[in-house]
């Protein structure tokens, strides 16, 4: 056992000092502006935005809102009280056949989610109306129709989660009027 004692202690000698160099690391790296992915501070227009969707319930609404709470934005229930008004006119999903099998069945879909969002002031217009739009495809097989199911809804989810991503960066870099 007094080997043990030996290893205990010199794994104590090499922890310590890199503890300490890791906490020195992440100070350095906090005062030069790093910040995590995802986690880009909104400028004061999108302080207290109101946000207009055509169906609060899909995947990309529901990822867009956790994006602008997250990222410090307090949503609002009406207009009037808003700093700016968020528009999502389109959230839809398309799920095309990209090839079928001798038999004419399905073994590849192509699944394409887009969102058009704009950005509006009572004084002017920040963002005009754009459409971001992400495609994946994915392998059909009928004798796994359920976990064939189950991965396109993982697929959407994602899909959701990037564009939710992409328009909150775009908000991010908007300018205050």
């Amino acid at each position: 056992m007094w080997w043990w004692a030996e290893v205990r202690r010199d794994a104590l000698r090499f922890t310590v000092p890199l503890t300490a160099a890791l906490a020195a690391a992440l100070a350095t790296a906090g005062g030069c502006g790093f910040r995590l992915a995802g986690s880009e501070p909104l400028p004061p227009v999108m302080s207290k935005p109101y946000l207009v969707l055509q169906d609060s319930y899909t995947d990309f609404s529901r990822a867009f809102e956790r994006r602008l709470l997250d990222s410090g934005a307090s949503l609002q229930t009406s207009s009037v009280s808003a700093s700016a008004t968020i528009e999502v006119t389109r959230d839809e999903v398309q799920r095309r056949v990209l090839s079928v099998s001798a038999r004419n069945i399905p073994t590849e879909y192509e699944l394409t989610y887009s969102v058009t969002i704009g950005v509006r002031t009572a004084e002017k217009e920040l963002l005009a109306p754009q459409t971001l739009s992400l495609t994946r495809d994915y392998s059909f097989d009928e004798n796994a129709l359920l976990a064939k199911e189950h991965e396109e809804d993982v697929l959407r989810m994602q899909m959701a989660r990037e564009l939710a991503a992409i328009a909150s960066r775009r908000l991010a870099s908007l300018k205050s009027p």
